[in-house]
């Protein structure tokens, strides 16, 4: 079948005719751009090296200042200090003395183009030193308007080595062909792109792959469902995919045998589907849902399907009245009645969205829950309604029992932006009732209303007397109140915590 190329929808005609057709002028695009790639920088890593860090160099002997005990190093060592430098120090180092000079040549560099003040400098230093490189990130510049360079950049790091490879393109066009020598780098062990169209993959050759890539982020990317299978099926280690506001759809049907954790940031997903991943943790979705407005009346437009996933522990932030759950061949329809059977027993961290003042929505909380029995810390964040329609009672809560991980397993709830509506307090109680072995209840009011003039601290006090009046089906839960420290709505998500395998439940502090 015929590769069909996906519009190009983000060209700067485009662009100036969206903007037109919404009353804006030329003068926007700048601004724009400049969103665009602040959004863009959240998503990428921070280089290894910093060309703001200080070095110096002391000596403690009164009686000779100059003595030179850096030298006397072995060569390994020296190496290794040199890499750490930005690589316009590093370079520099081949003055101080002649045991120096060949030095910075073998070391593995961290070459960040920010750090340069002239592009060229950047192809000099790819073309003087032997390799590898530790680090290359390449962000500012627009690859269109260079396309020889952009050949020569990728043809010295597939010859040489890199290991950490940045490579993002500046528009326009946004969706600028990502050349195919990208996939020539063999050594790359991870990779960030950013606001490229991805080759032709069905017509590279059969043993293209990526044998070393642990970790791929593709930000910005206009893709193919069948360009994200390529990706799994030619990287037999990747462990870690991030998608980051793709240009176009998302459908996901994941076989991999190292991959432990998916992450899927502002796209329009249509079908995620874990077939055999036996080594996955987590799938940590963020605003990752299809166009369809969160409306009750609406068709649900987002499928998650579970296959085999057995060591699955983290998921988060799943939406009420968007996602569909489905094992097997089984689709869990998500209605107003709790009813759906056991999917998924692995999950012990579990994250939900929820618009509590849209009845139907907040309603089908329960459904949720019980798909996921044996789940230890729930995380809710509570979102605003630009369309309430109606409120859950208490007794809605009150009829709600017999959930088999509210009453046997939460140990722990977090509940982000709270805002003190009647239906978020009524589910707070519901939970305090019914879980027999919490022990702790986190609460993180939105930003502004503990400290508001209206309220005052009495928000919380209001609170806090409110939850220690209900009966407790654990009287030692320990109850505590914060605030955010972000304004509602406001971008939080932090793309490489969730990803950090040291942090046990990334929600935490993603959010």
């Amino acid at each position: 079948m015929e590769r069909q190329e996906p519009p190009s929808m983000i060209s700067m005609e485009a662009m100036l005719h969206s903007m037109a057709s919404l009353g804006m002028g030329a003068e926007m695009v700048n601004p724009f751009v400049d969103l665009m790639y602040g959004l863009l920088r959240t998503f990428l890593p921070r280089p290894p090296v910093s060309a703001a860090a200080y070095l110096s160099a002391y000596s403690s002997s009164p009686g000779d200042g100059s003595e030179d005990r850096l030298s006397a190093l072995p060569n390994a060592i020296l190496r290794d200090i040199v890499s750490r430098l930005p690589v316009k120090d590093a370079a520099r180092t081949a003055v101080l003395s002649s045991r120096w000079r060949p030095l910075w040549r073998s070391a593995p560099l961290a070459l960040v183009d920010a750090h340069l003040l002239r592009r060229r400098r950047g192809s000099r230093i790819l073309e003087a030193h032997q390799g590898p490189f530790r680090c290359v990130n390449l962000t500012r510049s627009s690859m269109a308007a260079h396309p020889t360079e952009l050949a020569l950049w990728l043809d010295l790091l597939a010859a040489k080595g890199v290991e950490e490879f940045v490579f993002v393109n500046r528009p326009w066009p946004l969706d600028f062909p990502l050349p195919a020598t990208i996939f020539s780098l063999a050594s790359v062990k991870r990779l960030y792109l950013g606001a490229w169209r991805f080759p032709n993959t069905s017509a590279l050759p059969r043993g293209t792959a990526f044998p070393h890539l642990l970790e791929l982020g593709l930000g910005y990317v206009a893709m193919e469902d069948s360009d994200y299978a390529f990706i799994l099926a030619r990287s037999p280690v990747l462990e870690t995919l991030l998608v980051y506001m793709c240009l176009g759809h998302v459908n996901l049907r994941i076989i991999s045998r190292r991959l432990r954790c998916l992450q899927l940031y502002m796209c329009n997903v249509h079908d995620v589907s874990v077939v055999d991943v036996p080594c996955l943790e987590r799938i940590l979705l963020w605003e990752a849902s299809d166009d369809c407005p969160l409306a009750h009346d609406r068709e649900i437009c987002t499928r998650i399907k579970f296959g085999h996933a057995p060591k699955l522990r983290i998921l988060g932030y799943l939406v009420p009245g968007v996602h569909v759950l489905e094992v097997g061949n089984t689709i869990i329809k998500v209605e107003t009645k709790a009813g759906p059977r056991t999917i998924v027993p692995s999950v012990k961290i579990l994250g939900l969205q929820v618009h509590f003042e849209v009845q139907n929505e907040a309603k089908m909380i329960p459904s949720f829950l019980k798909c996921f029995p044996n789940i230890e810390t729930l995380h809710i964040k509570s979102e605003k309604s630009d369309e309430p329609a109606g409120k859950l009672s208490q007794k809605f809560w009150q009829e709600a029992s017999g959930i088999e991980c509210v009453q046997s397993h939460i140990m722990e709830v977090v509940f982000h932006e709270y805002s003190g509506e009647p239906s978020e307090l009524a589910f707070l109680k519901f939970i305090l009732e019914n879980a027999q072995v919490l022990r702790k209840m986190l609460v993180v009011f939105v930003q502004g209303i503990l400290s508001s003039p209206t309220s005052g601290d009495d928000a919380g006090a209001k609170l806090m007397q409110d939850l220690s009046s209900v009966k407790m089906a654990n009287e030692n839960c320990r109850l505590v109140i914060l605030k955010s420290s972000i304004p509602r709505g406001g971008a939080c998500w932090n793309c490489q915590v969730a990803s950090n395998f040291d942090f046990a439940d990334p929600l935490y502090y993603c959010y």
